[in-house]
């Protein structure tokens, strides 16, 4: 295992180089050349496993027995749209029509950390709050992870990954909010340069705790491409960025209501609010319907099935967001080109897609 591990700790990043292809689906509707930048291929299913990949393997170097994350919020859908019981037990009662789904799960974060440590041979404690679905669970427990289910909501859960992580020789995984994560995730921008030689209009992706931001910043002020806008994309009730450029500073949001569930940090990272000053970012918010709009036609443009997360992103093309932004003039209104990263996948299904579609009223 120690061979492995030191083995692993000197290798590759974890992460693999995505595809970058233009949609002729997507530049259709756009009126201009759309590239997309498919993250939900990783091998983890999202681009977490940049940032986290990077992350474990310098802690790896530094002598890190065991590794701990809490990861994303499933949060029952009764909960999200409002359904409750009149039983005065304690116990939601619904019917089976009207719960279409017992859980939203979330959890790409753990997924990357747990796929990292297996890598490297280190033990790894995933931390989730008691709602997660059993489907995360054993894809979490198949990577080889510990699963401990505290507390409601993510915050909760993050409190008891804390508490672990002051162990001898545990750490803390940061889903989002640590410089290592950022260093990670700039990889994305190089890939592009790469791919694509000259800087493209502009990047735009959706915020969750801004680690994607940070790391997408980075790469852009690494690159020499600090003059491509970033347009930051968000649901409503899950919109801890935008609430935060419009106050000067982190809001911390009541709850998380956006069906959007991998965008739901309540706070974001304070340097998201350095990012906004190091280069031009464009914050949107989108409602939940939009945003499950978007899957359901990139499904249908892509033959790809994406969470409603990466759906807020692709609502920038396909809820005329770009063009809008072009008539304010806020963009360029001769845009050569437009990169959308479609940042993951794991959090759907086709039984789940439908069961949004239905209960947001979605033609």
């Amino acid at each position: 295992m120690e061979g492995a591990s030191a083995e692993c700790v000197r290798a590759e990043p974890f992460h693999r180089v995505t595809p970058l292809l233009e949609s002729w689906a997507l530049s259709q509707v756009a009126g201009m050349p759309v590239f997309l930048k498919y993250e939900n291929v990783q091998i983890a299913g999202s681009f977490k496993i940049r940032g986290i990949g990077h992350f474990c393997q310098q802690m790896a170097k530094r002598g890190c027995r065991h590794l701990v994350c809490s990861s994303g919020d499933s949060t029952p859908l009764c909960d999200l749209w409002g359904i409750r019981g009149s039983g005065g037990d304690g116990v939601v009662h619904v019917k089976s029509e009207e719960l279409l789904s017992p859980l939203l799960p979330g959890g790409n974060a753990g997924i990357a950390a747990a796929y990292s440590a297996q890598k490297l041979g280190i033990p790894v404690t995933i931390v989730l709050p008691e709602s997660t679905s059993k489907q995360v669970v054993r894809r979490l427990e198949g990577e080889g992870a510990e699963v401990q289910l505290t507390g409601k909501v993510w915050d909760e859960a993050n409190v008891r990954a804390q508490e672990l992580a002051t162990r001898d020789g545990w750490v803390n995984v940061s889903p989002f909010d640590h410089p290592l994560i950022w260093e990670g995730n700039a990889s994305l921008v190089r890939e592009l340069k790469e791919s694509l030689r000259t800087p493209p209009g502009a990047v735009v992706l959706a915020v969750g705790g801004g680690g994607l931001l940070a790391g997408v910043v980075a790469g852009l002020l690494e690159v020499g491409w600090q003059h491509v806008p970033i347009v930051a994309m968000e649901t409503r009730g899950a919109h801890s960025f935008n609430a935060a450029l419009l106050a000067g500073r982190l809001v911390t949001l009541p709850d998380i209501t956006s069906v959007a569930r991998s965008l739901g940090a309540k706070t974001v990272a304070a340097r998201t609010l350095e990012c906004a000053k190091e280069c031009e970012v464009l914050s949107e918010v989108v409602e939940d319907r939009e945003a499950v709009r978007a899957v359901q036609r990139f499904l249908d443009d892509e033959r790809m099935l994406v969470e409603p997360a990466c759906g807020a992103a692709l609502a920038a093309v396909y809820s005329g967001i770009l063009g809008r932004l072009q008539t304010e003039g806020r963009l360029s209104p001769a845009l050569d080109s437009v990169v959308v990263i479609v940042c993951g996948g794991n959090n759907i299904s086709s039984q789940q897609l439908q069961e949004l579609k239905t209960q947001l009223n979605c033609s």
